[in-house]
């Protein structure tokens, strides 16, 4: 059910809009999408994703409440969208150097994640001191960038994967109901609430299953893979509840899981997707750039087992070639776009961006 209340924003304090819980929070004005979570929640529920603009969550919530904790159904704030049906679609390049490039951000993210569960500021330093692939600027995403290589056709209780594409490597977990699962990765990005915390949370982003506590159900998948919620950033579990394997929040409607240890997956802004940066080492030129009906690949330095790859923008190969001096390729049939050369010379690789108008 979609209800728009006349306060469009807030969730309806004088609405006894969670039977006997009583009234609405601020906070409880969610916007509905229209993804359905692949798997279920509440030990079986049917399950569609929220955006909170309010405190800025991304939550899974059944389509209709059947839990004892909520009286009536879910009532959710609607926004309408129209054009760009493509709009979020990765266009993932595997650079055969331990990073992935999505051509539809033009961020470049490592293939692996750091393979342990560390608190924040631990995150933090990890990504300041790390050099990978010949780059020193990795960093931490923020959670819109996170959110942006969160695969909603995959789930841990569906595909026994990470809600990521396969093309990256995620580090396996046991979570706090003993099963197999994948975690969350921290995002740089701090959490905010009405009342004064001191940037004490930060949020993060959930690649396995969004676990919380409840009596009857145990442990379960409460949220979802793919949503976004908030812990603290200093070591301490004060206020939180022990029970089995894990803490859970016993002041939260759901009785979220708390965790305080979570992985790492850096991200850099790179305009390009090859290993060498050094302006005067590069392996070839390719122009003209724009092209029309034709470019022109020009090797540098050794000339010996050249490879070319032609791809598009979705990472799919169109062309290829092996040659030993410059070359032109004529395009008369390539469609408009951008597109990727990759040259492979020996056991070193560059990618340069090609535009064809």
């Amino acid at each position: 059910m979609l209800f728009l209340p006349e306060c469009v924003g807030f969730g309806d304090v004088n609405s006894l809009a969670h039977g006997s819980l009583g009234t609405e929070r601020i906070i409880d004005g969610q916007i509905v999408s229209s993804m359905l979570y692949v798997s279920t929640t509440f030990g079986g529920l049917e399950t569609v994703f929220g955006f909170n603009f309010i405190d800025g969550r991304i939550k899974g919530y059944p389509t209709t409440y059947t839990v004892p904790e909520c009286g009536t159904a879910k009532h959710f704030y609607v926004l309408y969208v129209r054009g760009n049906a493509a709009y979020g679609t990765n266009q993932f390049v595997d650079n055969g150097n331990g990073t992935i490039t999505d051509n539809a951000t033009g961020l470049m993210w490592m293939q692996n994640d750091n393979g342990t569960g560390v608190l924040w500021k631990e995150a933090l330093s990890y990504a300041e001191n790390f050099t990978f692939a010949g780059y020193s600027d990795w960093r931490l995403p923020d959670t819109k960038e996170l959110q942006s290589i969160i695969d909603y056709t995959r789930s841990s209780a569906t595909t026994g994967s990470a809600a990521i594409n396969p093309i990256f490597n995620c580090t396996q977990i046991v979570n706090e109901g003993g099963a197999a699962d994948y975690p969350w990765y921290w995002s740089a990005t701090t959490f905010s609430l009405t009342s004064l915390t001191n940037g004490a949370s930060a949020t993060y982003v959930c690649f396995g299953r969004a676990m919380g506590y409840f009596t009857g159900l145990g442990w379960t998948d409460i949220h979802g893979a793919g949503c976004q919620r908030s812990d603290p950033k200093p070591r301490s579990f004060s206020g939180y509840t022990h029970n089995g394997n894990g803490y859970y929040n016993p002041n939260a409607p759901q009785c979220d899981a708390v965790r305080i240890y979570n992985y790492v997956r850096l991200v850099r802004s790179g305009s390009s997707t090859g290993i060498n940066e050094n302006k005067d080492n590069h392996l070839f030129n390719v122009y003209p750039n724009p092209i029309s009906n034709e470019f022109t690949i020009e090797i540098k330095g050794n000339r010996e087992n050249v490879s070319f790859e032609l791809l598009n923008s979705f990472g799919q190969i169109v062309q290829t070639g092996s040659f030993i001096e410059t070359t032109v390729f004529n395009t008369p049939n390539l469609a408009t776009g951008v597109y990727l050369v990759k040259l492979q010379n020996g056991n070193t690789f560059e990618v340069k961006k090609l535009i064809k108008e």
